[in-house]
């Protein structure tokens, strides 16, 4: 297992009402992604553990592109993940994020 931490600027802040989410499921070629409220001033913290060493800068790139589309704050992201490609990463995060924005984003 491998273990990245990624912080990014973040945006507006959702509104108190939000709380926890949970998108996806744990399995072969999947993640599960818990998106939940935090006091960060602003900025998103994502943590991954992953069962794919190596991979730290597609992580990067994915989540670059996932928080340019999505200017949230204040919040926290963890991500399981037992081999998901990009694609997917992308989808569970998309799908993450906006039940926690309420389509508020």
């Amino acid at each position: 297992m491998e273990r990245l931490e990624f912080e990014f600027a973040g945006g507006k802040p959702v509104a108190a009402r939000n709380k926890p989410v949970l998108a996806g499921v744990l399995g072969s070629g999947n993640l599960e992604v818990l998106v939940e409220p935090a006091d960060l001033k602003g900025r998103v913290r994502v943590e991954v553990e992953t069962a794919a060493r190596g991979f730290g800068p597609i992580w990067q790139a994915v989540l670059t592109d996932v928080f340019e589309r999505w200017k949230l704050g204040n919040i926290r992201i963890s991500i399981n993940d037992a081999g998901a490609t990009p694609a997917v990463v992308a989808l569970r995060l998309d799908q993450a994020l906006q039940e926690y924005a309420g389509g508020d984003a």
